[in-house]
């Protein structure tokens, strides 16, 4: 199964050459397109160096500025549907997602419509370096997004997946709205509407070792009140369903 990694960047310098390494020792058919928000630190130069030395399984989109993490993905998902992507894969370039845990989704996507890398299962976890009040804050978002949605999958906010070709060109992706870390939320719900096979696989969630983290405050509030938007969106789905169901 050809596998192409879609990570989005902005001020990744310390962290994508490590990553590509990381991924490209895998026993995978594997391949990355890096999309880069023209990032100040130089990290779509970087990106150009290591596609010189990965011919044909590193490719860059560069774009003018940032944004937005909804644009960035889908952007990414057209570009490599037409490159051919037999799975297409969502993943952080800080290293908070293991490289490793993809040769354990490859298995599971062959059976499935999508695989979540999940904190949330039996033998998932976050970050022990985390304070408590974040573990708090982290755990409660994924039971708020859930409890509104009415959605089984422990958790919605991850960022690390593993779409099938045909389930991402079967979704309606002209209809995702969310551009911040709802996007997550809003996709993982489209396809549960959709009725797609979801599989969670228990990851580790690591904290970034380089950089900054881009969450704040204003961040979290945002996506508190659109999750309430993505419910009404998508309530012609849900009917749909229902009806099939009668």
């Amino acid at each position: 199964m050809r596998i192409t990694v879609v990570t989005p960047t902005y001020n990744e310098a310390e962290n994508l050459p490590r990553l590509v390494s990381a991924l490209f020792v895998l026993p995978l058919d594997l391949s990355i397109l890096v999309v880069d928000d023209n990032s100040p630190d130089g990290t779509g130069r970087i990106a150009d160096e290591l596609a010189l030395a990965h011919p044909g399984r590193l490719s860059v989109m560069h774009r003018p500025g940032k944004m937005g993490l909804r644009s960035a993905y889908l952007n990414g998902f057209q570009k490599v549907l037409g490159d051919g992507a037999q799975a297409i894969v969502q993943m952080d370039a800080d290293f908070s997602h293991d490289p490793s845990v993809l040769v354990e989704m490859a298995k599971q996507i062959e059976t499935c419509d999508l695989v979540l890398g999940s904190r949330y299962v039996k033998g998932g976890s976050v970050d022990v370096r985390w304070p408590a009040w974040r573990k708090r804050l982290s755990a409660f978002g994924n039971v708020y997004s859930r409890t509104i949605l009415g959605i089984p999958t422990r958790d919605v906010t991850t960022g690390y997946r593993m779409w099938r070709r045909e389930t991402l060109l079967r979704m309606p992706l002209e209809r995702i709205q969310s551009n911040g870390y709802v996007f997550q939320v809003e996709m993982a719900y489209l396809a549960h509407c959709l009725e797609f096979k979801i599989a969670e696989f228990p990851v580790y969630f690591l904290d970034r070792r380089w950089g900054k983290s881009k969450i704040s405050l204003m961040i979290q509030l945002e996506a508190a009140i659109r999750v309430w938007q993505v419910w009404w969106g998508y309530r012609d789905l849900k009917r749909m369903g229902r009806l099939a169901r009668i």
